[in-house]
């Protein structure tokens, strides 16, 4: 089962079962959300019985002003405005009377996950239907004032208009003067006609986004803005090593010598998410910090304290000659076969470093009790896992836990985790009192949960002058299965983590295709992997890309010809609808427009070169169709080099709002940028090496290039925008450095050490 499609039915699957309920309710004005009505009842008694929570998707005033709510986490990427943009071009309600509400984690909601560039993709539908069925009741509330047919009726900017007898009336005239009770059941929902791309007032504009002003005059919360009364401050004591220790005996005759520390909890961890933490306590922060500090511990190191970075690698090697523990994620054709009738074979490896996620926002959470009830603030991308996990850590039930969601300052996948939730919960649960738990830069650099070290082996078999037949496999660790093992998808081995693999599956038409991916034991075991922005393609395609242009120097074809011969739509390249409608044809017409902006084949100077790669992140059901074109500079003297621009191209399907498509492709793509030239993370004697900006280096302002992104917008269904951009700069940028050196780097990030010992060797 595609995974993809497991995760949307599971976050639908509350839905489903119940109505589309509109209506109106004093004090809340037009209520619209999905419930189940009582035999007889409206939506009135559908909230007295508890059935109907009012709502849920979007309220109106009297006053027309629509209020929003916003499932999603908001760390910058502005979607709570596009998501709004989707409801209220179907309502045909004026932009300036839009709200957002971010609201509390609660099971009405279903799944709670941001992540994947999956928001918009996964709310469209729902979000316009809403927003069209509100219009639909609105207008049939105005024909029962009028007694006019529907058909004769038009709704535009908040009225609704009968030009026959020249009447209007207001949106919220219409909400205060009559009892609004409707519903939907599903299959009605769904027949609701959407408009045509072309018709469409407000999806394709670039609205402010409604989120900036609260972030720019400071009334935006984030997690680390949390004040409580009585609250004091939690700083952790981490263990020496990522994981596996515990503590063996704690000496705070030091610590309470400094004036403020209140008392330390060790944490007994009942999901084993932190393994030998302490948590310091103490009137104020800089206090807890040094309290933490002073504290004297010793440690029982555990199985992971000689695993490094080097060792994880040799292991991975070692799989891969042994072709041990691969699970099939791609089986197309006879590869056996191929091979055998290849009449060239290549082969390369690449591998890529740990690397770390590094959001400005500490890792941060507050946890009090009153009443019986746990009140938990914090900025998390992945509330379901949170809201499971925190009854065991607190021995309640989960009736007994309230999670407030805030704004996030930066997530990137890092608070797709619950483990800084979980260290406050215990603290507070351990200290009886609220504690504001807040991660210092090194304890967030060093317990991060990286993406994971990866060793790609790919295999060509060449037949008749083309690609015939290719192998890839690939050992890494699998955040799924840590993180949410009921995410993991059938392989013909047993469970597979697509997320660990996913691109692979590519676009291109190749007869004999197969891919699998095994478990890394020892990362697994030393160093967790997370869930990194762009998670897997953001490897996979460095791998695949870097591969296709050595293919296509080795057959002596120019690059672009090379995949553009690939990328003809046959057989299941061809796509479905709605999602990947089209096909590779698409990803071979974003190809064209980057390259063609970018000038492919254009003279350049000795020691500069142009490289090209594409993607189709994030996963094949819902592909985003992405090229990429960079010009590098290369100092052949020492190895260093600069690339001096990116062009990239996006077919994102709808672009809703293009300004925040094209600020997330270009955030996305300097991301890439930093990975492929800068970060890495190394694992000496089982623990991360680098503590803060200074030893984890990451892109700078003076690196910045040029940029040119085309953003295509046909009007198919929309896909995800915040993780393409990653995808495709590594490979780009090393198909470049081999145009501008002749030489190949297959390891990121391509450092000049690395260019410069591969052009002298």
């Amino acid at each position: 089962m595609n995974i993809q499609k497991k995760i949307a039915k599971s976050e639908t699957r509350g839905v489903s079962r119940r109505d589309f309920l509109v209506g109106s309710a004093a004090g809340l004005g037009l209520v619209m959300g999905y419930g189940a009505l009582p035999v007889g009842g409206g939506i009135k008694e559908a909230m007295a019985a508890g059935s109907f929570s009012p709502n849920m998707w979007f309220s109106m005033d009297d006053a027309g002003i629509t209020t929003v709510n916003i499932v999603k986490a908001e760390m910058g990427q502005h979607v709570g405005t596009a998501i709004a943009q989707s409801l209220a071009d179907e309502l045909e309600v004026p932009w300036e009377n839009i709200r957002l509400n971010f609201p509390d984690v609660a099971p009405q909601w279903g799944l709670f996950i941001t992540g994947g560039s999956w928001s918009i993709n996964w709310t469209f539908a729902a979000m316009s239907q809403a927003g069209a069925a509100g219009r639909i009741v609105l207008m049939e509330q105005a024909v029962k004032n009028w007694g006019v047919p529907v058909a004769e009726l038009r709704a535009e900017q908040g009225m609704i208009y009968h030009d026959k007898s020249n009447r209007k009336v207001s949106y919220g005239d219409l909400v205060k003067g009559g009892i609004i009770s409707r519903s939907f059941n599903k299959a009605q929902l769904e027949a609701i006609k959407l408009k045509a791309p072309q018709d469409r007032k407000i999806i394709g504009k670039s609205v402010a986004n409604l989120d900036i002003p609260g972030k720019t005059n400071g009334s935006t919360k984030y997690g680390i803005d949390t004040f409580v009364d009585g609250m004091v401050y939690g700083a952790p004591r981490t263990p020496p090593v990522r994981y596996g220790a515990s503590v063996k005996k704690v000496d705070d005759s030091a610590a309470k010598k400094i004036a403020g520390y209140q008392g330390h909890v060790v944490l007994e961890d009942p999901t084993k998410m932190v393994t030998g933490w302490i948590v310091a306590l103490a009137d104020s922060y800089p206090i807890a910090l040094k309290a933490a500090e002073a504290l004297e511990v010793d440690y029982d190191l555990g199985p992971n304290a000689k695993v490094s970075s080097e060792s994880i690698m040799k292991e991975a090697q070692e799989m891969i000659n042994a072709g041990e523990g691969g699970k099939t994620f791609v089986d197309d054709g006879d590869v056996k076969k191929g091979m055998a009738a290849a009449t060239t074979k290549f082969t390369a490896e690449y591998t890529t470093s740990l690397n770390l996620h590094m959001p400005l926002e500490p890792m941060n959470a507050t946890v009090w009790e009153e009443d019986d009830i746990w009140h938990v603030t914090t900025g998390n991308q992945f509330q379901t896992v949170l809201a499971g996990v925190l009854p065991i850590v607190l021995g309640v039930d989960p009736s007994a836990i309230v999670i407030k969601q805030t704004a996030l300052g930066g997530g990137f996948g890092r608070r797709l985790e619950a483990d800084y939730v979980v260290v406050a919960a215990l603290a507070a649960k351990g200290a009886n009192k609220p504690v504001k738990m807040i991660y210092d830069r090194a304890a967030d650099t060093q317990f991060d949960y990286p993406r994971s070290q990866v060793l790609q082996s790919l295999k060509a078999g060449i037949k008749d002058g083309k690609l015939d037949s290719m192998t890839h496999d690939a050992v890494c660790t699998w955040a799924t299965s840590r993180l949410a093992p009921a995410f993991l998808a059938d392989a013909p081995e047993g469970k597979i983590d697509y997320f660990a693999i996913n691109g692979a599956d590519f676009w291109y038409s190749v007869p004999n295709h197969r891919v699998r991916v095994a478990k890394s034991k020892l990362g697994d075991a030393a160093a967790p992997a997370g869930n990194l922005r762009s998670v897997a393609p953001g490897y996979t395609f460095f791998a695949v890309e870097s591969f296709m242009d050595e293919l296509a120097h080795e057959l002596k074809i120019d690059p672009l010809a090379f995949r553009l011969s690939m990328l003809d739509a046959a057989g299941k390249q061809a796509g479905s609808a709605p999602m990947s409608v089209g096909g590779a044809k698409r990803l071979a017409g974003v190809l064209k427009a980057a390259t063609d902006k970018a000038e492919w084949g254009k003279k350049m100077a000795d020691g500069s070169g142009m490289g090209l790669s594409i993607s189709s992140a994030q996963e094949r059901a819902t592909p985003t169709w992405t090229a990429c074109v960079v010009e590098v500079d290369v100092d052949k003297s020492n190895g260093s080099y600069k690339v001096k621009k990116m062009t990239i191209a996006i077919d994102v399907g709808t672009a809703v709002n293009p300004d925040a498509v094209k600020a997330q492709v270009e955030g996305s793509a300097l991301w890439g940028l930093s990975i492929a030239t800068k970060e890495e993370a190394i694992m000496e004697d089982g623990a991360i090496q680098q503590t803060n900006f200074d030893t984890y280096d990451v892109l700078r302002m003076e690196d910045v290039p040029e940029m040119d992104v085309i953003v295509l917008s046909p009007g198919e269904y929309p896909v995800g925008c915040g993780e393409p951009g990653v995808t495709v700069v590594a490979p780009a940028i090393a198909n470049a450095i081999f145009n501008a050196t002749g030489v190949r780097i297959r390891h990121l990030p391509m450092t000049p050490e690395a260019i410069k010992e591969a052009l002298t060797a």
